[in-house]
């Protein structure tokens, strides 16, 4: 039996003979369900069309992304540690070649998924990968779309996954969203893989949202304890979720002026109504 996949987020379901009836994480207010109606896709027949391309982007990262872009249109982030690989985020595609590549490159030590609408097809990348664990919050346990052994939960504000390499819960995108400092990176002055729980912007700054496709915002509250949470943290860069969403330098400084132009925003301080 096929595991069925929403073209439109990407999400993979448990093997069945008919597609479900709908999307979990499409039904949601930070989703949403296309006009044209469900649809949904398998691994088998995308392998005729998709393939995955990778991309150094710093010594010990690469980037891996499908193309044509399929559904939400991440890439994911595969981190290079002596003890083996971790994939950030996930994406829905996965075919012979990619598993050969990431192979030769060490394989995988674990996938770490930073909210949701990035798990995709983690259980079917575990399984290639001899069972490695997918980690996931324990808040966001009700929209994981195939539950699976391979998922691991886990419910502290920080996982260590290896030397210098931390999950570190935000919230704001979802209760359980979270980031991942790599304190090796850029050099040793510290990167963060942030998904969309922070959203690089296209001119480079972030804001911080409940739902980018339907354009809902977080409240200042929320927005702030996300600031306090990555305070004491170390960086220098940040990566999000797509190609283009890369802040090379200088990202501490960005996210503090990016906090502070969105809570202006908010209360429409210096605005005329």
């Amino acid at each position: 039996m096929p595991a069925f996949i929403c073209t439109t987020c990407g999400a993979q379901y448990p093997d069945t003979e008919a597609p479900p009836d709908n999307c979990l994480i499409c039904r949601d207010d930070r989703q949403y369900v296309n006009p044209a109606g469900q649809a949904w896709t398998t691994l088998t027949a995308m392998r005729k069309t998709y393939y995955n391309a990778f991309r150094q982007l710093e010594p010990g990262l690469m980037g891996v992304g499908t193309f044509p872009s399929f559904a939400i249109g991440q890439r994911a982030l595969l981190l290079h540690t002596p003890g083996g690989n971790i994939m950030w985020d996930c994406i829905s595609f996965l075919d012979e070649a990619t598993v050969t590549i990431i192979t030769a490159l060490g394989g995988l030590r674990a996938i770490a998924c930073s909210h949701p609408h990035f798990i995709t097809s983690a259980v079917a990348w575990s399984q290639a990968f001899n069972g490695v664990p997918v980690h996931v919050h324990a808040r966001d346990r009700q929209y994981i779309p195939r539950p699976n052994a391979a998922i691991k939960l886990w419910d502290e504000d920080r996982l260590e996954l290896a030397e210098g390499m931390a999950l570190i819960r935000c919230g704001g995108h979802f209760p359980g969203s979270a980031v991942l400092h790599w304190a090796q990176g850029a050099g040793g002055r510290g990167v963060i893989l942030t998904g969309d729980t922070l959203q690089v912007r296209p001119d480079k700054g972030l804001t911080f949202m409940r739902s980018y496709p339907n354009l809902i915002p977080l409240n200042a509250a929320t927005v702030r304890k996300l600031a306090e949470t990555l305070a004491p943290v170390a960086y220098e860069s940040i990566y999000g979720g797509w190609w283009e969403r890369v802040i090379p330098a200088d990202a501490k400084q960005v996210m503090a002026n990016s906090v502070a132009q969105y809570l202006r925003a908010l209360s429409n301080d210096g605005e005329s109504a």
